[in-house]
């Protein structure tokens, strides 16, 4: 589970890099439930904050990197993000951003790993993260897709210092590699990495890419507000074994994110 706490190493904060701002909230207002706070309309620094039940979720923002996808762009909770961003270089990442304030808030840097998913750290300061999570609406979990598990384990647990445990997928899926912050316990795993061959990496154009997970209270009603306002779902919605009943979908810019309704269990 994700919690608010923000131990080293687990997810803290995420947002959107949209081609259109105010389409972008239109969207997620609809599909989640969500309410749209801008901060500024108009030029590069177009976004805002969404809000569930008053509490921020996620953060919204014009993409304005030239040949970049939209996408959801996760970030990890990390004590010094200059020592961090030295230990992506040395594993063979790619430092986007260098590291930088955002006033009092905290220091963050985004990066890319070896084989170019990209990913982000956040030091923080006066803010800590997202204050809603694991409630309908909000993040539950994250997932990497990549067509190098062995290397993303090597690399993202030197550098966020993740452990990993592995689960055999239903129906001869493969195999699903847990992630749980170090130092916690497994009931604090937030998230997971499966391996696709590239081929089918084409969200990213082969590239492997991080996606997040949203809880909500009715997956089948959530795909219907998806398809209702403009986007598109690639799987589901369907019941996975222990896990609840999801689907995959893509928003009208095809940014790539999951609904999940948990099972009972």
């Amino acid at each position: 589970m994700i919690t608010t706490d923000f131990a080293p190493g687990s997810p803290c904060w995420l947002d959107l890099g949209a081609p259109d701002v105010r389409a972008a909230a239109a969207f997620y207002t609809a599909v989640l439930g969500w309410d749209y706070e801008s901060m500024g309309e108009g030029g590069e620094m177009e976004g805002g904050m969404f809000r569930r039940d008053g509490k921020i979720v996620a953060g919204l923002g014009k993409l304005t990197e030239e040949g970049a996808r939209p996408a959801w762009m996760i970030y990890f909770t990390v004590t010094d993000a200059d020592a961090t961003t030295e230990a992506v270089r040395s594993a063979g990442g790619t430092v986007r951003v260098e590291p930088r304030d955002l006033d009092e808030w905290g220091r963050m840097a985004q990066y890319s790993d070896p084989l170019g998913g990209q990913f982000a750290v956040w030091q923080p300061g006066t803010n800590k993260g997202v204050e809603l999570v694991d409630e309908p609406g909000s993040l539950s979990w994250i997932e990497l897709c990549t067509n190098d598990v062995a290397g993303a384990k090597e690399f993202y647990g030197g550098i966020l210092g993740w452990r990993f445990s592995d689960t055999e997928l239903p129906g001869g899926g493969g195999t699903y590699s847990l992630i749980t912050p170090e130092g916690l316990p497994e009931e604090r795993m937030h998230g997971g990495v499966v391996e696709l061959p590239r081929e089918a990496l084409t969200q990213a154009d082969g590239r492997p890419y991080w996606h997040p997970v949203f809880r909500v209270e009715d997956c089948d009603a959530a795909v219907e507000r998806v398809r209702e306002n403009g986007g598109s779902v690639q799987m589901g919605p369907e019941d996975a074994e222990g896990v609840g009943r999801l689907a995959v979908c893509l928003d009208p810019s095809n940014a790539d994110f999951v609904v999940l309704k948990p099972s009972e269990s």
